[in-house]
C-alpha cells in the first residue's frame, strides 16, 4: 500500500463541459503532462486528478482545452463525488480486477 507522504496527496476536479467533449479529447489538449490525469468525462462531465497545490492550473489547463468549461467543485475523494453526483456514477470506468491474496499455506 503506498504511503500518502510518499505519493502525495490528490483532488479530483469536477467540471461541467460540452456533451460532445471526450476524454481522448481533453487528454490530448490539456497541457501539462502527466500532471493531470482526466480520470472520466462523460455526458457533459469531467474528472480531473491533480496535486492540491495545482487546482487553479488544472482549471486554467481544462479551460485552455474547452473555454466554457465550468468548475462545479473540488474533492479529495472518488467516492464521494460519485455519491453526490449520480452521472459520474453511472459513467464511471469498469474497476480493474485485482489479484486475491493466496490463502494461508498455500503457495502461488
Amino acid at each position: 500500500m503506498t504511503v500518502k507522504s510518499e505519493r502525495g496527496r490528490r483532488r479530483y476536479v469536477v467540471f461541467r463541459v460540452s456533451a460532445d467533449l471526450t476524454r481522448e479529447t481533453l487528454i490530448r489538449g490539456i497541457p501539462g503532462g502527466k500532471r493531470f490525469n482526466v480520470i472520466q468525462c462523460a455526458e457533459g462531465w469531467a474528472v480531473v486528478r491533480c496535486a492540491p497545490s495545482e487546482i487553479e492550473e488544472c482549471e486554467g489547463a481544462v479551460r485552455a482545452v474547452f473555454p466554457g468549461a465550468e468548475t462545479v467543485t473540488v474533492s479529495g475523494t472518488l467516492r464521494t463525488l460519485r455519491d453526490r453526483y449520480a452521472v459520474l456514477k453511472r459513467n464511471a470506468p469498469a474497476k480493474p480486477v485485482r489479484k486475491t491474496a493466496p490463502e494461508p499455506g498455500r503457495k502461488s
